[in-house]
């Protein structure tokens, strides 16, 4: 027998094989009956309905949200709105229900099943109708939201009422006069002395950069601040806010709606900083990043200029999760340090913003070279601000502009005791291998 004769024999025996155990093994395969198939399809009806179901409700609580926070619950437009939206949601899901429990009795054998299967058209293409009729009015929502614009003139509280400005030197372009900074005398969480300052600061002369945190809701979020250290000066606070009205609380949700505009401060810390540490009570921490070169440091400086020349020429508006006082701080500090920063879920969670810096190298864990490294848990010890302000007397000897200067400069010292400031890297290779192994270390 040849070869090619013992393969096609071969094959020829599989096929037939296999055909055989597939016609005469028949008996072994359990072929499902009608009522398992009818009910595979109808689990997934119910499966599809309630996704439908859950996508309406949920658009519907988005849209009935969006016209809440912007017109207020006493508003006639709220409450037309609020009609329309639930009265077209309740005839669509009504219909919904009624076209399956229609398909449902259009399968069981009766005498009525042409009566049935009439209601059941008409059921769908009144349920076509309401669908078309919901998609429009919802679309016609969503444009609206979005058409609706951020305001510059509005009656601000007096924290947040002027805007940030600045000029450069025409000689030297690292002077930077600041018009607008902020340099309250706080009384108590609600009163306080107005005084809004010009201050000018040299950037040749950035000396570092530290993240303070401000917990008033828990352990998960915090207000971050950014502070830049000068050699010959003292610190300057930069803080994204919303822009409250008078008479204007803040609300999580409320953020979502476009309800707030984005606002920047340029600060003292003793204003900014005590605030929150004394008048309001809040627990805030102070944390110097390290392993950074001047120029990343002046880069980062720089966005916030860029930032504020944005906001004056366009409002904006503030979000809670996409466009917040922390996020849009590392959306402008990675576009400086790139892979340095990667990404992380700690972005959206503030209050674990500390310990995203300690595991990625920028919070140094062994600050103190030949010493006990610290933790995460020495760090928050250690960056406590409240203990160290709780004497402070935020209007004691406030009697000229050099006092309170003298003042600023005294408190600016006392928040950062027994925490070494990191010095800068010489070089980018020096910076990204230390911060590597800081991060390798705090594993």
């Amino acid at each position: 027998m040849s070869l090619r004769s013992f393969f096609s024999r071969l094959l020829t025996s599989r096929s037939l094989g296999r055909r055989s155990d597939s016609e005469g093994g028949t008996h072994n395969i359990k072929k499902s009956t009608p009522e398992e198939e009818n009910k595979k399809v109808s689990w997934r009806h119910y499966l599809l309905q309630l996704f439908i179901a859950s996508i309406l409700l949920l658009s519907a609580l988005w849209l009935l949200l969006a016209v809440w926070y912007q017109y207020g619950a006493g508003s006639i437009i709220t409450w037309l709105s609020a009609i329309v939206i639930i009265g077209l949601l309740t005839a669509l899901l009504s219909s919904r229900y009624w076209m399956t429990v229609a398909k449902q009795l259009h399968d069981k054998p009766s005498t009525s099943n042409t009566n049935l299967t009439k209601k059941a058209i008409r059921k769908k293409s009144a349920s076509k109708w309401l669908a078309g009729l919901y998609v429009v009015t919802w679309c016609i929502g969503v444009g609206w939201f979005f058409s609706i614009e951020a305001e510059q003139d509005r009656d601000w509280m007096p924290e947040v009422s002027q805007q940030l400005s600045y000029t450069r030197d025409a000689t030297n372009p690292d002077l930077v006069t600041f018009s607008n900074v902020r340099n309250f005398d706080w009384h108590t969480d609600a009163e306080a002395t107005e005084r809004w300052d010009t201050r000018t600061v040299d950037m040749s002369k950035l000396s570092g950069v530290d993240v303070t945190n401000s917990y008033w809701m828990g352990p998960l979020i915090a207000h971050t601040l950014v502070s830049f250290r000068f050699e010959d000066d003292r610190p300057l606070a930069f803080s994204f806010e919303i822009r409250k009205e008078q008479g204007e609380d803040f609300s999580a949700l409320a953020g979502f709606f476009r309800r707030y505009e984005l606002s920047l401060i340029a600060a003292e810390e003793r204003d900014i900083i005590y605030t929150r540490s004394n008048a309001r009570g809040e627990q805030v921490y102070l944390f110097p990043i390290s392993h950074l070169q001047q120029h990343e440091i002046k880069a980062l400086f720089e966005s916030y200029l860029t930032a504020a020349d944005d906001l004056n020429a366009q409002a904006a508006w503030y979000n809670t999760l996409i466009s917040n006082c922390t996020n849009i701080i590392f959306y402008m500090a990675r576009m400086i340090s790139g892979d340095r920063l990667p990404w992380d879920y700690r972005i959206w969670v503030s209050g674990w913003l500390p310990n995203y810096l300690y595991d990625v190298g920028m919070l140094d864990p062994n600050p103190i070279k030949d010493r006990q490294p610290w933790s995460i848990d020495t760090w928050y010890k250690r960056a406590h601000i409240n203990p160290k302000v709780l004497e402070f007397d935020n209007l004691t000897h406030l009697n000229s502009d050099t006092d309170r200067h003298k003042f600023n400069h005294e408190f600016s010292e006392q928040i950062r005791q027994g925490i070494p400031m990191p010095p800068l890297a010489d070089s980018q290779p020096a910076a990204e291998k230390n911060a590597h192994s800081a991060a390798q270390e705090s594993d």
